[in-house]
């Protein structure tokens, strides 16, 4: 059974780590619309609330899309000044107890409140109040979107955490190994 979570666990893994390389993309797109801007508000006197709504989609599709990228790599921010100080197996328990009771429940209800609000804004076409505004619904999409995948990958989370305590497979979060290329080289090793 622990097998095959730890399949599930690389698939969620990998998931994340293509969507945060091609979403991380949008950080220079981002700049460049947003320098673009600039230059025609004022170079030419010229300025589009189009402009300035992608530039906030785009901020939007970064933040959300790459909450599980960042989730995957443990680069959230936590604070730890009574965790540093405990030994790693409680750590990993804290970690445990945090998904389960507080990323988990958050992520999914978020997600479950947010997609009325996109298939509302799908079926009315809802449009921005602002004069040459954008269409609403792609930004309303990018809530579920990303909290699917920050719920997706609180759940690989957990099954490498718990991997961990079992003797299964290494600490998951230690740095120097990116952890889809740390669970492929274990399944290698139990392969042989």
């Amino acid at each position: 059974m622990m097998k095959l979570l730890l399949a599930l666990s690389r698939g969620i893994d990998a998931l994340n780590e293509r969507v945060g390389r091609v979403v991380l993309w949008l950080i220079l797109v981002m700049a460049l619309v947003s320098a673009t801007n600039a230059m025609f508000r004022y170079l030419l006197n010229l300025s589009s609330n189009a402009w300035l709504e992608l530039q906030w989609y785009l901020f939007a599709a970064v933040f959300l899309l790459c909450a599980g990228y960042t989730l995957l790599h443990d680069e959230h921010i936590r604070i730890d000044v009574v965790a540093s100080r405990l030994s790693r197996r409680t750590q990993v328990w804290i970690d445990i107890f945090g998904t389960v009771f507080f990323l988990l429940p958050m992520s999914t209800f978020i997600l479950w409140l947010s997609w009325p609000m996109f298939a509302n804004a799908w079926v009315s076409q809802e449009m921005s109040s602002n004069a040459g505004g954008l269409i609403r619904w792609p930004a309303r999409l990018l809530i579920p979107a990303g909290f699917l995948l920050l719920s997706l990958q609180g759940v690989s989370e957990l099954i490498k955490r718990i991997a961990f305590l079992r003797g299964l497979i290494p600490d998951p979060v230690e740095k120097h190994v990116d952890p889809v290329i740390q669970i492929m080289q274990i399944d290698q090793e139990a392969a042989k």
